[in-house]
């Protein structure tokens, strides 16, 4: 299928932010427990994966001979880096709301980047990369082009448009650098097998984690949950997505969302950096 490389060509800028949360409360999104914390899980995988997804692409840093991507990767690491600090701040709010996260966080790290990562050959660490921001970035197309993200706190709002614009401006530098260095399609399909059941297994074990910590029954959250998905907030999204990512011929840059990033940043006088 044809496609317009324009977004590759543009600048990837490394944003500095710097939210406050010390206000925000612990039901933040949409006054639920329940999708609070689930998005609260996202953000205690985040930080750590994305230095993982950093790892993975630099260590083909010197085989890569186009300046132009070497430019990008580099710019990737920079904005993947402001993500991973933003979140850990976001760390410290739950922490100041009485979560003990610690102990989940040191096994998460313990088994996905002490046990897990070493034994996987660095081209699958690599396309588990591609597959997770092609992820993240269909994550970023629904939090920017609906109204999902009007519901949460502003600070949060401002936090997860921010992070899912940039995740849209560099959603192919992965996938490129894999397509540098092995364009086996059955590389791709694998890494990407292996990042669905990673990350949803740490983010289901993130959010229980949370939830076990609160005073709310089983009913209440099967009530949270209901109405969650009668918000439409279900998976089909994100289904779409990892079946297209899995079509011959498929590229990042075929997905029309960089305006939706663009309009955004725009938005928030930081289109330029």
């Amino acid at each position: 299928m044809p496609y317009d490389r324009a977004s590759s060509a543009r600048p990837i800028p490394v944003r500095k932010m710097g939210f406050d949360f010390s206000k925000v409360p612990k039901k933040w999104f949409y006054d639920s427990t329940v999708v609070s914390h689930i998005a609260n899980g996202l953000h205690l995988v985040f930080p750590a994966g994305e230095q993982f997804f950093v790892r993975s692409v630099r260590h083909y840093l010197k085989q890569i001979d186009d300046p132009a991507l070497r430019a990008r990767v580099r710019a990737f690491a920079g904005q993947e880096s402001s993500h991973g600090h933003e979140h850990e701040r976001a760390f410290e709010m739950l922490e100041a709301q009485g979560y003990d996260i610690q102990t989940w966080l040191k096994r998460y790290h313990r088994i996905a980047f002490e046990l897990l990562e070493p034994s996987v050959p660095p081209v699958l660490r690599l396309s588990i990369t591609a597959a997770l921001e092609h992820f993240t970035a269909t994550l970023a197309e629904q939090g920017l082009g609906t109204e999902f993200l009007d519901h949460a706190h502003p600070v949060m709002r401002d936090l997860l448009r921010w992070h899912a614009a940039e995740e849209i401006e560099h959603k192919s530098v992965a996938y490129d650098v894999l397509q540098a260095v092995d364009d086996r399609y059955a590389v791709r399909a694998a890494g990407l097998a292996i990042a669905v059941t990673l990350l949803l297994s740490f983010w289901r074990s993130a959010t229980a984690m949370l939830l076990a910590q609160e005073d709310i029954s089983k009913a209440q959250i099967a009530k949270e949950r209901k109405a969650a998905r009668a918000r439409g907030q279900n998976k089909r999204f994100v289904l779409r997505a990892l079946a297209s990512y899995l079509r011959p011929g498929f590229h990042p840059d075929q997905v029309d969302n960089d305006q939706l990033a663009r309009d955004y940043l725009q938005s928030i006088g930081r289109l330029a950096g």
